[in-house]
């Protein structure tokens, strides 16, 4: 790792002594006059299941401690990134929430969460007067994991692992915010935010490796990674004020960013001619400046008016290379530049970009009857975009030939001006009926200018490219849709909407050509014309026909056509457009909660997606047969839960989860397989005892397994999990 994040050792003792004063002082004070009960929903981090809510009227605090362990057997990196738990022991405060009256209407709250070697930790306070204002400020951190591994040959077993897998990041957030809400005056607020991400992810960028063990047969199956090392301050300020039936605000937010990233791969391991590592070092800092206005007001009872804009400055510096070593991070050898034809590579980058960006909106929403309403709306973006990056470039004309360093100058010039026109209507006027429509316009014009120069000593040399690209686009979307309430046992609700985008490129210069005029074959300039038609309908049934039982179906149906027109090919002849794709999914949810009588509950959902991708060049012969397949994404999502309340203070609960992909095809005697393979299963059983009124015990017990078809069967896993927590009301 580069670094580590801010605080470590001291910010995780300081977390763990803060949240437990919090706790002892806390369990010593009760609230002066007890409010409604709080109800914790949904599942806590380590498994199933809900809080069960205290008698209304009673406990307004809670802290719960917890502790677990899990055991796994297999890819413990494939388990850790699918379920987001470490393997091994871990425990501490699940959850702390502590509440306290300031004068009569004033409040005060602590939140915490401290999981020990689960780098899961985080602090609220707050403290509010409503007729004053409000002081709130935290830390949060997590960690997610992530699996390092690389790809698999069937077809001659190949699998290559150089490092451990089991990588993460650990992401976090501090933060202070402050407001004044004095009455008949302007609200007022700032807040201060720190983000950062730090630590390593897997990439999908792989290295290659010969099959063969020579200098052929190469598939690009060798596992690469990322080191993230990432900071963010940010500032907002905002003001808002309401006088009569207007309201308005303004407000600016300032940011920084810092970025120092690094892409490395590995290429050709196992070969001592031509192996060799290959470090990408991204390094960015970027300031943004926006700052923001809006007005609402109602003119007339029956219509409402809205209006708001906002201007962004972004101002970025570059730097990085992309060396060739011996190992991660090395400097630049020309000896490893040189141990393979089209190794290109790049030092010394230097340059930056400026972004300016202005953005309006209007908005008018009319409803000259309580069952009509009727919304306009306008927005206009323009963008000018101009960016410089200055590198030395590292070509290698050949296995034999000594690299070549260049000094290069790139220069990009972006412009585009986008109008969008949009338009909704609403009709609740049929009983047990609600309609809408809407349709939306987008109309844009832009201009991109590229140069690239070889730079010698005197000035600037000769031109490796010069390309000036005019492009015009419109976007149009239609949508409409009704729901209806026949009966309170029933509602159904459908949608349909048809979207389309259309891209022309003229490419006025461009020095890349081979036969002037625009008579070019280099991508992207290669594309004249892309358009894309979307067609999507879904429909929604809920029922009930029992009063303890609930079904939801929903079906959702999209069918894309995608379509391209080159320019003129190599034989000068111009290009036809056709259907480079077709894109169509189907997918199928359905849910049911039944309650058959009190101490028995079931949940259960399923879905069903069925999608596929097809392409023209799937169906080439000769060499090219099988090189490109048509992409499937066919899955299934399987969840169950069933509890029982199995004595007045004792529930037990069972959950059942079952995920399946079926789409892998195994054409690795011409390239890399892809395509999902996969099936998951995890179940998970807890006994939840209520033994005081106020003091509940649960035990957990889970079982995970993955199978990964792609993989080979390298990433498969199985895990256990025990866990056990003990939440305190008062």
């Amino acid at each position: 790792m580069k670094t580590t994040p801010p605080f470590s050792g001291v910010r995780i003792a300081t977390l763990y002594f803060g949240l437990a004063v919090a706790a002892l002082l806390a369990a010593s004070v009760r609230a002066a006059e007890p409010t409604e009960a709080t109800k914790v929903e949904g599942a806590d981090k380590a498994g199933t299941g809900s809080r069960p809510a205290m008698t209304p009227g009673e406990y307004r605090n809670w802290v719960e401690l917890s502790v677990g362990n899990v055991f796994t057997a297999g890819d413990e990196a494939a388990f850790m990134r699918r379920s987001g738990l470490k393997k091994g022991p871990f425990g501490g405060i699940e959850d702390f929430h502590f509440e306290q009256d300031i004068g009569k209407r004033g409040l005060f709250q602590i939140d915490g969460r401290g999981i020990f070697d689960n780098r899961d930790y985080s602090l609220t306070l707050d403290l509010s007067q409503p007729e004053l204002g409000y002081i709130r400020g935290g830390y949060r951190e997590f960690r997610t994991y992530y699996d390092g591994s690389g790809g698999f040959s069937p077809t001659s077993n190949a699998w290559v692992t150089l490092y451990n897998e089991e990588l993460h990041l650990d992401r976090g957030q501090a933060w202070f915010e402050a407001g004044l809400t004095l009455p008949d005056l302007p609200v007022f607020s700032v807040r201060y935010s720190y983000d950062f991400r730090d630590g390593r992810k897997d990439s999908t960028i792989w290295g290659d490796v010969s099959l063969s063990g020579d200098n052929a047969n190469l598939r690009a199956i060798v596992p690469a990674f990322r080191d993230i090392n990432e900071r963010r301050h940010s500032i907002d300020a905002d003001l808002r004020h309401t006088v009569g039936n207007t309201a308005f605000g303004a407000g600016v937010r300032y940011e920084r960013d810092d970025l120092d990233n690094s892409l490395n791969i590995r290429r050709r391991p196992g070969d001592p001619i031509r192996t060799r590592t290959v470090t990408q070092s991204d390094n960015v800092e970027t300031e943004i400046l926006s700052p923001r206005a809006f007005v609402e007001t109602r003119p007339h009872p029956k219509v409402l008016f809205t209006a708001g804009a906002a201007y962004t400055r972004l101002d970025t510096d570059i730097g990085g290379s992309r060396i060739y070593g011996p190992t991660y991070g090395s400097p630049f050898n020309p000896i490893y530049a040189n141990r393979q034809a089209n190794d290109e590579g790049f030092l010394n980058l230097t340059g930056g970009s400026r972004v300016d960006q202005y953005v309006a909106n209007l908005n008018l929403m009319f409803t000259p009857t309580p069952h009509i309403a009727i919304v306009p709306s306008f927005r206009f973006e323009h963008q000018e975009q101009v960016g410089e990056a200055i590198f030395t470039e590292t070509r290698v004309p050949s296995a034999v030939a000594a690299a070549v360093l260049t000094d290069v100058l790139n220069e990009r010039v972006r412009r585009f001006t986008d109008v969008t026109e949009a338009v909704e209507a609403r009709y609740t006027g049929l009983t047990n009926w609600a309609l809408y429509a809407r349709a939306e316009w987008l109309e844009g014009q832009g201009t991109l200018k590229e140069t690239e120069f070889d730079v010698e000593d005197e000035g600037v040399g000769p031109v490796q490219l010069q390309r000036t690209t005019e492009s015009d686009r419109f976007v149009q979307k239609y949508t409409a849709g009704a729901n209806w309430y026949p009966c309170r046992f029933a509602n159904f609700g459908a949608q349909y909407y048809f979207r389309s985008r259309l891209n022309d490129y003229d490419h006025v210069l461009d020095s890349t050509a081979f036969a002037p005029p625009r008579t070019n074959n280099l991508y992207p300039a290669f594309i004249r014309r892309h358009e894309f038609k979307t067609h999507d309908v879904n429909a929604r049934m809920t029922l009930r026909p029992m009063a303890n039982l609930t079904l939801v179906s929903r079906y959702d149906f999209q069918i894309t056509h995608y379509n391209m027109q080159g320019d003129i090919n190599s034989f000068g002849i111009p290009l036809a457009e056709i259907e480079s794709a077709e894109a169509t999914a189907h997918i199928f949810n359905q849910s049911i909660s039944w309650t058959p009588f009190a101490r028995l509950y079931l949940q259960g959902s399923v879905s069903y997606a069925i999608d596929h991708t097809d392409s023209p060049v799937s169906s080439l012969t000769g060499g090219a047969s099988n090189l490109v397949q048509n992409a499937e994404s066919d899955y299934w999502n399987l969840s169950a839960l069933i509890g029982y309340a199995l004595l007045e203070n004792t529930d037990i609960q069972a959950q059942y989860f079952y995920y399946r992909a079926d789409n892998f095809i195994d054409n690795s005697t011409v390239g890399l397989p892809y395509g999902a393979g996969a099936e998951q299963h995890g179940v998970t059983a807890t006994l939840i005892n209520r033994l005081w009124k106020n003091f509940v015990w649960k035990l957990q017990y889970g079982f995970f397994t993955g199978h990964d078809q792609t993989s080979g069967g390298h990433n498969d896993y199985r895990a256990h999990l025990v866990y056990s927590s003990w939440q305190y009301f008062f």
